[in-house]
């Protein structure tokens, strides 16, 4: 950790008006890799880690993009607001009344083999549709989790706290499409969780959007103690026949997916590439992919609602 640490510099992204930090805002390397800053906008870098990366991509929701060569980088990275995404103002007046709580149980298993190995490169979105009847704001979700990374007992694993960002999506006739105007919601999730883990999110006011919605989760890597995000290098570089190529770090805890689920639930894209495009997992998305071949093509999460009656 320390020979990683001392070579790097460490840089700010801040908003072109408040000068203020940008939290977590993506760092892409341009060849469908890369990492995020922390909640107070700083990242590290280092040619020492990533020798063959001469341009840096930094964006952020409601933010343009900028590139900029690793031997010019700033150690303040100004961003300006895009007029095509400035970030919409979501208000839901939810008034006091009378609810019933609805739980859409999760899929939990402890089955290492049934397990997504989560990556800063992926995320993965799941659809819940809406009870017509009623409004329904989702008070928490249910995240199953495997926090142990073999078939070894679980005592014989390093201790971890890791961070993973939770966004939502509306539904375009079965996929992900328009982010939805509420916060990111930031969280830690540590070897110390139930397998079960339940993320409380009811002062966020979610509401279901009459198509449905898709919520989604991504890793942003291992936390420090204080829970600040950890600033390491997130790719293993290995000298191969054909070349050096850079190999994920996988993070814990690992994801169960299940077969229990009949209809084709979960998406998932890869966030450093340009087009970000939702993969529907399945078949189309890969033939060798063993979660897939086992049908294991679902992520089991589940959420508590709170249904309230029409007016």
């Amino acid at each position: 950790m320390f020979a990683q640490i001392i070579y790097s510099q460490t840089y700010t992204v801040i908003d072109s008006i408040q000068k203020t930090p940008i939290s977590y805002a993506t760092i892409s390397f341009g060849n469908g890799k890369g990492t995020f800053a922390d909640a107070d906008g700083n990242f590290s870098f280092s040619k020492k880690w990533y020798p063959d990366i001469d341009t840096l991509y930094i964006s952020s929701v409601g933010y343009n993009e900028v590139a900029i060569l690793t031997t010019e980088l700033p150690k303040k990275i100004v961003l300006t607001e895009s007029v095509d995404e400035l970030k919409e103002v979501y208000i839901t007046a939810e008034k006091k009344r009378k609810y019933k709580i609805k739980k859409l149980p999760p899929e939990v298993h402890d089955d290492y083999f049934k397990c997504w190995l989560p990556t800063v490169e992926s995320e993965i979105a799941v659809f819940f549709p809406k009870d017509f009847k009623k409004n329904s704001k989702i008070a928490s979700v249910y995240l199953p989790i495997k926090t142990d990374d073999s078939n070894k007992n679980s005592s014989r694993n390093p201790s971890f706290s890791t961070l993973f960002k939770m966004q939502f999506y509306t539904n375009n006739n079965g996929s992900p499409e328009k982010r939805l105007p509420y916060d990111d919601i930031i969280f830690l999730v540590s070897d110390q969780d139930k397998s079960n883990f339940e993320l409380d999110i009811s002062e966020h006011k979610v509401f279901i959007p009459k198509e449905g919605i898709f919520v989604s989760i991504q890793v942003l890597g291992y936390a420090d103690k204080n829970g600040k995000l950890q600033q390491t290098r997130k790719y293993s570089v290995i000298e191969t026949r054909k070349g050096t190529i850079k190999v994920s770090t996988t993070f814990r805890p690992l994801l169960p997916f299940t077969d229990k689920i009949s209809n084709y639930k979960t998406f998932t894209r890869r966030i450093f590439y340009k087009n970000r495009e939702w993969q529907r997992f399945d078949k189309k998305y890969s033939t060798t992919n063993n979660l897939i071949k086992n049908n294991n093509t679902n992520y089991g999460m589940g959420l508590r609602l709170h249904l309230f009656e029409e007016e």
